[in-house]
Parts: structure tokens; sequence; C-alpha cells
């Protein structure tokens, strides 16, 4: 009769438990690094993830697969119907919003098929052939996660997905080759099971570490160029609607609301001088009551062609401009800094102020066969900003050298009142139906200026006095937001400010525009750059001064200021982890190969020449100390006593014992002198025969009895001292015989003088 309840199944052999929870985590960890990507959709983000972890408690409580292997087959199968579905519709739309959609729509449906292929295949790995096709796919997540991101993160999962795998192969090849074994496998949760995951484990971590270890040296080693053959595939840009050449009010307050890093700047030298620094994206000129634009002629746009090195000189341009000026020395400082900027849905640069110099590729430049180079560009329009016609869609590394203004206000006060013609004509226009109040209010403002730089100040100062920073403007839409901002609701955020200041300078005759952009943002000092967020998005106002150009001026009051403490601290070593990762990985080509090299030099140099002033410096310092420390014991009188005293211990340290029985043998030698030899006496007499004659090459071996050994000396007249001594030495000591003590002396002397006279023997 069956027993109503199911038997529970015998426990899994060791390895077999170790590899299925292997395979498990390998497979986990290439799913979900295709998942945080970010770049899939809420179907795929959610159900393969949901799958994973109801598998995982099927393996914890030793459940075997859920699928058998012929519907597992029809499953796939039936996918492959839904595919060109899924291409052609599902992913399309998916993709409709990414700069090349086709691509990215055989990306995605591919990525579909391979996240339903791992969760089938999951649940339905029976054998050793399903397992590493198992192990494949999860190879090929990791791939497709690869071409999905750059980010830091996929570093850590690629550190993880090394580890198991070399884990889930290893136990593989173990359980492969137990199979059939006479010996019985080892039980799970026993002694050696847990001896047997811990090497497993530790074997796992090393080799791993070494592939990492030895593919960084390749990485860094081999030659790098740049191709951008999968640059396409960078496949959702950040939306920054703010700057473009026509801003409606509000569309920056709505980026600053977003934290994500959007640039990360370093600044040669002292970082402090670009502390206050605005980066410039894009200058607006009119103003219709809502929105900021920039018409024709302004809009049109000149190209720029770099050299062949990538610089674009931008000196001749700016100098050409008739909104430039030409300062003197004293009146700017150079400022040499390097932008690493995300990817962007803006075709603008962001640059500091006054740029001569740029320096980047802003485009991929593809060599054909049989052609020259295609070269890339840059466009600039009439207001000083610079765009780049391939717009932002990928990662952009470039470096600029700008000419900061410096001047001081009592310059600027100074300056001319009478303004060039171009500028009165463009940057004074004012909206048609523009509030009547705000024209009287610029004049009430500025009614006490002395200068024109004087009513730009009163002006910001005014605005940053008696309105408020905020970036909730929740209500109801109103016709006129700049009078609202201005006379009822006296709260916004930067665009209103800007907007405001630059209305009522233009409405007392000063010519103003409207400049959008970033604030500097956060400096990381372990990086040693600046951290610029989609938050930092920021609007200001550029007043002209006949003679020194365009001045940036800021109304926008202070906003809350960012929360510090340990997770802010843990959040910088982050961001330099990932400018690190962005620097020397995603933008490493030969030029940082070359510069990695040149540092290699000068650091092992430096080190060899520190190294050696080491050495030097201290071989002088004992040098010049042992000299002072003879001076001192010259000049101390009791130097040669203790001298001598010290050399009498070390003596006596060396070769007290034996000297103290020789001397004792000796006196004992003299005080006996014409009585009966003792035992101990004649072995000291017998000793120090023994060692005259191993002064001369002959020396006893362990083996040769006295006598054997007085027999073998080969010297006829030393021959019957030495064999009359032997027999002495014997009776004295064997014998029991009376013997004199002179007779044994006289003997050794006769030895001894015997010696002395012979030649020394060469052996």
């Amino acid at each position: 009769m069956a027993s109503a309840a199911q038997p529970n199944a015998p426990p899994l052999p060791a390895v077999q438990r170790y590899f299925e929870i292997s395979l498990y985590l390998l497979v986990s960890t290439g799913v979900m690094a295709v998942i945080s990507t970010g770049k899939l959709d809420p179907v795929s983000t959610l159900l393969p993830p949901a799958a994973l972890i109801y598998k995982g408690l099927r393996i914890v409580h030793g459940r075997g697969p859920e699928l058998s292997a012929r519907v597992a087959t029809w499953l796939v199968l039936l996918y492959f119907l839904f595919f060109p579905l899924d291409l052609w519709v599902v992913s399309r739309d998916l993709a409709a919003a990414a700069p090349n959609p086709a691509l990215y729509a055989a990306l995605l449906s591919t990525i579909h098929l391979l996240l339903f292929a791992v969760v089938v295949r999951l649940y339905s790995a029976r054998t050793n052939r399903d397992h590493a096709f198992l192990a494949v796919l999860a190879v090929a997540a990791m791939l497709a996660s690869a071409i999905l991101t750059v980010e830091t993160g996929f570093l850590v999962a690629l550190a993880v997905f090394l580890v198991l795998s070399v884990s889930t192969f290893v136990s593989l090849e173990i359980r492969r080759s137990a199979a059939g074994a006479v010996s019985a496998p080892i039980e799970s949760g026993s002694p050696a099971a847990r001896r047997l995951n811990r090497a497993l484990g530790i074997t796992s971590v090393l080799v791993a570490a070494g592939a990492l270890a030895v593919g960084g040296v390749l990485f860094f080693v081999i030659p790098r160029f740049t191709t951008g053959y999968l640059s396409a595939l960078n496949l959702q840009p950040q939306l920054m609607t703010g700057f473009t050449d026509d801003v409606a009010l509000g569309e920056i307050g709505r980026i600053k609301e977003n934290s994500s890093v959007v640039m990360r700047i370093h600044v040669d030298g002292n970082p402090t001088r670009a502390e206050d620094i605005h980066w410039r994206g894009i200058v607006l000129t009119n103003f219709d009551g809502k929105r900021w634009f920039t018409p024709e002629p302004e809009q049109s746009q000149s190209v720029l062609v770099p050299e062949l090195d990538g610089t674009y000189r931008l000196g001749d341009f700016i100098a050409t401009s008739r909104f430039s000026s030409t300062l003197a020395p004293s009146d700017f400082y150079t400022l040499h800094y390097t932008v690493l900027m995300e990817p962007l849905a803006t075709d603008a640069i962001f640059v500091a102020p006054r740029p001569v110099v740029l320096r980047g590729r802003f485009s991929e430049e593809v060599t054909r066969p049989g052609g020259p180079p295609r070269r890339g560009y840059l466009l600039a329009d009439g207001t000083g900003s610079f765009f780049n016609p391939n717009r932002n869609i990928v990662k952009l590394r470039y470096e600029g050298t700008s000419r900061i203004p410096a001047i001081s206000p009592v310059k600027l006060r100074k300056a001319p009142r009478v303004f060039p013609d171009p500028i009165l004509a463009t940057y004074l226009q004012l909206p048609a139906a523009l509030d009547p109040r705000i024209p009287q209010l610029a004049k009430q403002i500025t009614a006490q200026s002395h200068s024109e730089y004087d009513k730009a100040v009163n002006v910001r100062g005014y605005l940053m006095a008696h309105y408020n920073y905020t970036l909730d403007l929740s209500g109801p839409p109103v016709d006129d937001p700049l009078a609202n901002f201005l006379f009822v609701r006296r709260a916004g955020h930067c665009e209103y400010f800007a907007s405001a200041m630059t209305v009522l300078l233009r409405s007392v005759g000063i010519p103003a525009r409207y400049v959008t952009g970033f604030l500097p943002g956060e400096y990381n000092d372990l990086a040693g750059d600046y951290i610029i967020r989609a938050s930092d998005a920021h609007s200001w106002v550029e007043v002209y001064f006949p003679n020194y150009g365009w001045i940036t001026f800021d109304p926008t009051p202070p906003g809350n200021e960012k929360g510090g403490g340990l997770l802010a601290r843990m959040g910088l070593y982050w961001d330099w982890f990932q400018y690190t990762w962005d620097e020397w990985v995603i933008s490493y080509d030969f030029s940082h190969q070359l510069l990695l090299g040149q540092n290699i030099q000068r650091s092992s140099r430096s080190w060899s020449d520190r190294a050696r002033d080491f050495y030097q410096h201290k071989r002088e310092l004992a040098i010049q100390n042992l000299l002072a420390l003879d001076r001192r014991l010259e000049a101390w009188r009791y130097f040669l006593p203790a001298l001598l005293l010290l050399l009498v211990v070390l003596l006596l340290a060396l070769r007290g014992r034996s000297m103290i029985r020789y001397g004792i043998a000796r006196w004992s030698l003299r005080a006996r002198s014409g009585k009966s030899l003792t035992a101990g006496m004649a072995t000291l007499e017998y000793s120090e025969m023994l060692r005259l004659l191993e002064k001369r090459g002959w020396k006893k071996a362990a083996s040769q009895t006295p006598l054997e050994f007085a027999a073998a000396i080969p010297a006829a007249d030393l021959s019957a001292p030495i064999a009359e001594l032997t027999e002495i030495y014997q009776s004295a000591r064997f014998g029991n015989q009376p013997a004199r003590v002179d007779q044994m002396s006289s003997l050794l002397g006769s030895i001894r003088d015997l010696l002395h006279a012979r030649k020394p023997s060469v052996r």
C-alpha cells in the first residue's frame, strides 16, 4: 500500500548542491546586470526578477525542475513566432524616442528573447548539456549589459560574474567527473562538504582576481584606438529641454528637480578659481513675455573646423565678433579645464566665459577605405554660443581654455555709456505687451545710480533682497508670468530672476541678455573635479559694457544648501570611482596610454631618485655620527682602560671557558712537576699534541684509536716521540700506570720543537 505522504527526496551530493547554487547565482547576476542598466521596459524589468526569486526559493527547499524538456522546447518555439511582432511592433514602439529606433528595437527584442530563454531553461535544466547552455546564456546576458551601459556598476557586476563563472564551471567539471565514481559522494552538510565548498570558493576568487589583474594589464598595455562602432547604442540620453534656442519660462525649473550627474569638470591648477564660474550653454536674445528665443540673423551659425589635433581656435572668432572686446592682461585670468559630459538631448557645448580654445572629438571621425577621414566640426552663432551638429548623444570629453574676466568695479563704473548700434538693436528688445509697472519699477530701482554698472548692481540686489527662491510654482497658468512673479507671487526660480533682471535693465536702456547653463556644482576633493548635476541647471544675465564686453550678473538668491554628513562623503567617494572609471576605462585611448606611460616613467624615476637621496642622506648621517662618537671617545680619559676591559670581556665571552680550563691545567702541570701524572693531565697533554699535529695537516679521525693515529704519522723523526707520548697517555688514562709529569711535558716539548723546525706541510 502506497503511503499517502510523498517521501522526502534524498539529500543531494555536496558537489551537486554547490553546482546548483553557483549556477543559479551566475544566471541571476547576468540577468540583473541587464535589468540594472535601466534601458528595458517595465515588463522586462519586473518579470525576470520575480521568476528568479521563485526559482531561488525552490532551490533552497531542494525542489527539482518545474518544466519538462518537451514543454520548454515548445515554449521557445512559440516565442520565435512572437519574435517578429516584438521586433516590428512592441520593441519598435519602445524605441521610438531613441537616436536609432531600428537598431534599438532589434536589440530590445533580442534581449527579450534572451531573458525568456534564460527563464525557461532555468526551470527545465536537467542534464549537463542544459546546465552548460544555461551558463552560456548568462554570459550572453552580461554581454548585452555591456552594450547597454558603461557605468561603474557594470564593473561590480562583472567582478561578481567572473567569480561565479569560475565557481560554476569548476564545479560542473567536478560533477561530470564524479559521475560513476566508485567512492561514495560527499554528503551535503558534512565537514568534508564544508571543506570542499570553502576550497572551491577560495579557488574561484583567486582565479577571478588573477583574470581581472591580467585583463587589466592587457587593457592598459595593448594599443587603444577609439572606433565608435557601438556609439549608436547609447540609447536614452537625458532630456534637457531647457537648453535649446526656444525656452519657455518654467522648463529649467523642471530640470532642477533631477539630481543625476550631467558633467564632471576638472580645472588645472587651483580649483578655487572655478568655484564661481557659470558654465555657459546657450545665449537667448528675445523675449515675448513667456519664452526666450534667438531669431535670425543672430541664430545663423558659422562653421568651425578643427586643426589636425582636434583643436578649435576660437580666438579669431571671438576677436572678429562685433560683441567682443579687447581686455588688458590684468583684466582677465586664464582657466584651463577638462569636461566629461554625459549624453544630453541638446547640441549645446558648455564652456567657461570667453573661450579661446577647445580641443576634443565632438563626433566620430571615421576613415573610409580609399578616402580621407571625415572630420568633425562645431557651429557657433552670433551670441558666442557653440553647438555640436551631431548632438551630444554619447559621452563627450573635451578640453577648453577661457579668459575669465576679472575687471574691477572701478573700471566698469568708468565704462563709456555709448553702446554700439548693433548691440542696441539686438539687446534692448522688449515684449510688445510689456506690463507698464515693469519699466516704472526699473526706474525706481535705478534712480540713485550714478553709472550703468551701479544700475546693474542695484537691480540685482533688489531682486535678491525682495524675492524668494522656490521651485514650487504650482497653480493655474497666468497670461503674464513675469509680471505675476514681480508683483503677485514674488517667488520663483532662476528663470524668473534672470528674465526679470534682463527686462528691467533693458527698460532703462542697458543692453542685457538671458543665458542658460550650469552653476559650478559641488567640488569633490577626492577626484579633484566639480560634480555638476541636472539640479545645477541655471539661468543668469550678461550685461554689456563698452570696452569690456559681456559681464556675468546672477540675480538669483541662493537656494537650500546641500546636506553633508557621512552619506554625502560616501557619495563623493562613489563619484570619484565613477569619474576614474569614465576617465581611465570608458575614455581610455592611445593618448591616455601615452600619459600613463609618461606618469609611470616619471614616477619610477622619482622613486629611484628619492631612494638614492635617502641612502646618501642616511650614509652621510651615519658617518657624521661615527665621527662625532670618535671625537667624544678620544676626549674621554677613561677610553683606553674601558677599551682594554671591553677586549678582556669579549675574549672571555668567546674563549673564556676553554682558556680557563687550559690555564688551570697548565698551572696544575707546573704545580705537580716531578710528581705522578693523572688521567686528566695526560688527556690535556695529548689534546695539545693533537692540536699541534692538526695545524701541520695531520688530523686524527674519529674512527682511529690513539695508537693507530700514531702509527699513521709518516714523519720518521716524529713517529718515536708521538708513539711514546701516546703510550704514556693511554697508560695514564686507561691503565692507571704511574708516569711522571715531567716526562710527558718533555715529550710534548720535543714534538713542538720538531714541528717548528719542519716546513709547513702542503695538503
